[in-house]
């Protein structure tokens, strides 16, 4: 029995090697598909990075598809079943880097989008995809700059669908109306570095500092609200020392919040500050900001995505604002509601990467029901 087109799609894009911030021809693959259906294809470089916009029609609203060709690194290639660049079927599993995050999502895009335009032709308003290489990596020369260049020109997105993998045990189970922002510190301790048997010549960072991390980490952020869990802080890296009968002359914390509405990137600066300061700790303290926190609340997306999953699966959805960041929050500010919608995610960054080869067909037919439930 002959693949899907769909299926077909995906196996192509995962044979291309893509790994961040390399492209290897995957958007032109796919802008090979859209072409011919009336789109008008532009590519934006930044950098080292592929970044594609491609719209059908001059009028809104406008529903963008969004997703990338980049994936991360396989790990060891003997440690997995079939190669990872193979594209191989197995028991009606497709495997491969990228199968489920998330070129089984971007053939899905293409093969929904030809089968909406053969059935509506003279569909209202607009179709685009806005496709990145850039979104496994360090993601300042993807979707932020695409995004960047769309609002400098006036170009906006009235609805956004991400093709991550947002499903949990069967295809539209979960869709992810916001995320959580993240939100970096990275401190530096100051100490006096000295011999550990004269500490009243020195002082000890290490100890220092202790009480407020402990502090820290105790603190009661927010309470969450309706539709995110409450604000987390999770140190992730210590560092301190140069020897055994050393006293550290500095340490350093690099620490995370995963954070809700409840907060902002300023307001979780400020307690920080505060709890360091009434502890006397001598510090340095830089901050990067992933990303702030979004939701798209009910509304026309979210109901269309609804909609579409229980008219292709039967299924009621879960939302959620669970996971970590997308690049939903670049599209996010500029007004654009966002939803993201994609395979099951269990293996996602995994070795033996795979998703249910008949899922990516469900998922085009998603997809193609959202395109008609939004413009036909």
């Amino acid at each position: 029995m002959p693949n899907s087109p769909t299926l077909d799609l995906a196996i192509d894009l995962i044979q291309r090697r893509s790994v961040t911030p390399d492209d290897e021809g995957c958007q032109a693959l796919m802008m090979s598909r859209l072409e011919p259906l009336g789109f008008i294809g532009e590519s934006m470089r930044f950098g080292d990075v592929d970044n594609l916009w491609a719209r059908r029609g001059k009028a809104g609203p406008v529903l963008a598809f969004a997703g990338h060709t980049d994936v991360v690194p396989t790990g060891p290639e003997n440690n997995w079943s079939h190669p990872p660049f193979e594209a191989a079927i197995r028991e009606g599993y497709l495997f491969g880097r990228g199968a489920a995050d998330m070129k089984g999502s971007l053939a899905a895009f293409v093969t929904a989008c030809e089968r909406f335009v053969a059935r509506h032709p003279d569909h209202k308003g607009s179709i685009a995809l806005l496709i990145t290489s850039d979104e496994e990596g360090p993601a300042h020369s993807g979707t932020v700059k695409v995004v960047e260049a769309l609002e400098a020109r006036n170009e906006k997105m009235d609805w956004c669908l991400i093709g991550e993998p947002s499903s949990t045990h069967h295809v539209g189970d979960v869709i992810k109306n916001g995320r959580r922002g993240s939100l970096h510190g990275y401190l530096t301790v100051k100490g006096i570095q000295g011999h550990v048997a004269y500490p009243h010549l020195a002082e000890n960072p290490v100890h220092t500092a202790a009480p407020a991390l402990t502090a820290l980490t105790s603190e009661h952020w927010d309470e969450g609200n309706t539709f995110f869990p409450a604000t987390t802080f999770q140190i992730t890296r210590v560092e301190a020392g140069t020897g055994s009968n050393v006293i550290p002359g500095e340490m350093l914390v690099h620490f995370n919040f995963r954070y809700c509405t409840e907060n902002t990137a300023d307001t979780l600066k400020a307690r920080v500050l505060d709890i360091l300061d009434n502890h006397g700790v001598k510090y340095d303290l830089q901050w990067h900001l992933s990303g702030e926190p979004f939701l798209t609340d009910r509304g026309a997306l979210v109901d269309a995505a609804q909609t579409a999953i229980k008219a292709v699966t039967g299924r009621d959805t879960e939302l959620s604002t669970s996971g970590g960041t997308s690049d939903g929050r670049f599209i996010a500010p500029t007004g654009a509601q966002v939803v993201e919608l994609g395979p099951i995610n269990a293996t996602i960054h995994k070795i033996d990467e795979c998703v249910k080869a008949e899922d990516l067909d469900t998922l085009s037919a998603i997809y193609e029901q959202m395109l008609a439930e939004l413009l036909a």
